[in-house]
């Protein structure tokens, strides 16, 4: 029996990492690296698969923070290695090759929408004031959504 496909929404800064940058990189796939969360950790860790599908977030980025377009799990979590680079900003000196702290999925650029669906618009949609990322001080940067709510933010589209 197949097992039942995931949601997520995933956030990025836009000038550090773009829906733009993940569709320019080589077959449109790249590591989401750098998570130091332990709960976005676990999240990747133990819940995503490959194939499950991810709402492209960008964070901070003024009157254009949201939804920005869709990418999908294009890998198995592995090790993220930036945690064994001492000149990387997210070098972990507590981490080993043995004993990795930190992992990370590779994503793949599907789409990048026509306009933005900004977090205004979904904290104004009655059926999402359930949803993890119009919650306050919800700052995850992986975070899980529930089926019903991906049916709506779509049908914003």
């Amino acid at each position: 029996m197949a097992s039942k496909k995931n949601y997520w929404l995933m956030k990025s800064e836009p000038e550090c990492f773009s829906i733009d940058t993940l569709k320019a990189c080589p077959k449109s796939t790249d590591m989401w690296d750098g998570v130091r969360n332990y709960q976005a950790r676990n999240l990747m860790r133990d819940e995503m698969k490959q194939g499950d599908e991810v709402f492209f977030y960008h964070s901070n980025a003024g009157k254009e923070t949201g939804i920005a377009g869709l990418a999908k799990i294009a890998s198995k979590p592995y090790p993220d290695p930036t945690q064994f680079d001492p000149k990387s900003q997210y070098y972990d000196p507590k981490s080993s090759e043995e004993n990795p702290r930190w992992i990370l999925v590779d994503v793949k650029y599907v789409k990048k929408f026509k306009h933005t669906i900004t977090l205004e618009q979904l904290k104004n949609n009655p059926k999402l004031k359930d949803m993890k990322v119009v919650q306050r001080g919800q700052r995850l940067s992986v975070q899980p959504v529930e089926e019903k709510e991906w049916k709506e933010v779509m049908a914003m589209l």
